[in-house]
């Protein structure tokens, strides 16, 4: 077979201009250093690709950073980086099946790359970063494959100033002092999509937390920490009652990073959610959010998207999550939620469909809320015990993998015959169904 160039997108008409074709990415090594007054950052990063056909040339994506050097195999190899795609051209073409080592070499102010959902990936704060890639903003501050279909494992090094606490995705495995610079050590064995990889850069105070059996750690500013500790009281209870629905918990630890900044939404990330001080502020008025953001750990990062059309899988799931905390806390039951909201996507549009909301509606608080309303559905079709069921399957059969709305709809008929005709009409149809009994 002759050699050919790996497609310069993976596919997925949400984000058209992201991802690539011809290989997956195994394992990701990132060696940074990272200077927060000038918000510079040095980069290496080490990438293990196999490839899916003979290539003659592929590309990673890489957004507002510069190039310096590429090798392949140890090999310095030819490049051109333009229009957010370095493309690499090996001086022998890459055989089908090949395990193959590529290094990149990069520099630049990192920023956060613009998109129809506003601007996302690399941000400043006032004394520190955070990354919010979500969906496509993971190419502001390394190169990659950017979809969520090609899961790997991560190994971080970020070096920076020795003021700062740096917290990333994976676990920490080692913190060092050198010069005034603290050096930071984490690696990520779970398979994890490149948007859900983070990096949170601030002066933080760190406490260990136990999350009844999970290993926890609080990341706050000192000065707000009274206050967040009393906001996370019971994060506890909250891990308990999710393992009990939906199974044990995916990985090995959770982390919560408290900025001192105002932040728009939490962010999710694997094994850490990021909020603003405005959402952890005394008043518990978001308590709801941090049940969502602790839900996407199994929906949304073990259980992970094939396509983004399928985005209700994750947030209809962790909407879902929010009233299950509300009902086991003593607040609203999850049936005067479900009645409430039921009610006001009556008076909204009726032109979504929840399988394929479309790019510029896939945040939309509709997909969240029918989404909700699906799996309500669903619960009452199977009843609680079945439907406890259908969720372990659920996170056991796809833990740390990928799955569709299709998969779903096969467990649940599996184990709750009837159940994809009953989802059916709330997935594949843009007209509200009827609140179900």
């Amino acid at each position: 077979m002759p050699a050919v160039a790996g497609t310069e997108t993976a596919g997925d008409p949400y984000i058209p201009r992201s991802g690539n074709g011809g290989y997956r990415v195994e394992a990701y090594d990132l060696d940074l250093t990272y200077r927060v007054p000038t918000n510079r950052l040095e980069g290496t990063a080490t990438l293990t690709i196999v490839t899916d056909q003979k290539l003659s040339r592929f590309s990673l994506d890489l957004v507002g950073l510069g190039v310096k050097r590429v090798r392949v195999d140890g090999r310095k190899t030819p490049f051109r980086h333009a229009d957010g795609k370095v493309r690499i051209t090996p001086e022998k073409a890459l055989a089908a099946g090949a395990t193959v080592t590529v290094v990149v070499e990069y520099v630049g102010a990192p920023r956060p790359r613009r998109s129809r959902w506003g601007t996302i990936g690399w941000e400043e704060l006032d004394d520190g970063v955070l990354v919010a890639s979500q969906p496509s903003g993971a190419p502001s501050w390394y190169p990659c494959n950017d979809h969520p279909s090609d899961k790997a494992t991560y190994r971080v090094t970020f070096a920076t100033d020795a003021a700062y606490t740096v917290i990333a995705s994976g676990a920490l495995v080692s913190r060092t002092v050198v010069g005034g610079r603290g050096v930071w050590r984490f690696e990520q064995a779970a398979p994890t999509p490149t948007y859900l990889v983070a990096v949170q850069v601030g002066r933080l105070a760190s406490v260990p937390v136990d999350l009844a059996g999970v290993a926890g750690t609080l990341h706050r500013p000192a000065a707000i920490a009274p206050v967040v500790d009393r906001e996370l009281e019971r994060l506890p209870e909250m891990m308990a009652l999710f393992e009990r629905t939906f199974g044990p918990y995916p990985f090995d630890g959770y982390g919560v990073v408290v900025t001192e900044d105002e932040i728009e939404i939490p962010l999710e990330a694997q094994g850490i959610a990021t909020f603003g001080s405005n959402h952890l502020d005394g008043s518990g008025r978001e308590e709801r959010l941090v049940a969502h953001e602790l839900a996407h750990q199994w929906f949304g990062n073990s259980v992970g998207l094939r396509r983004w059309s399928d985005i209700w899988l994750n947030e209809g799931f962790c909407c879902y999550a929010e009233w299950l905390w509300s009902e086991a806390s003593g607040s609203e039951r999850v049936e005067t939620l479900a009645r409430r909201h039921h009610r006001a996507l009556a008076s909204a549009p009726q032109d979504l469909l929840l399988v394929d909301p479309g790019a510029d509606d896939m945040f939309d608080d509709r997909v969240y809320k029918r989404g909700a309303l699906a799996v309500h559905a669903l619960r009452v079709f199977a009843g609680d015990a079945v439907f406890t069921d259908i969720l372990h399957a659920w996170t056991t059969r796809y833990r740390h993998g990928l799955a569709t709305t299709d998969d779903l709809l096969a467990l649940a008929d599996e184990l709750a015959p009837g159940a994809a005709a009953v989802l059916g009409p709330w997935l594949t149809e843009r007209a509200l169904p009827a609140f179900p009994r």
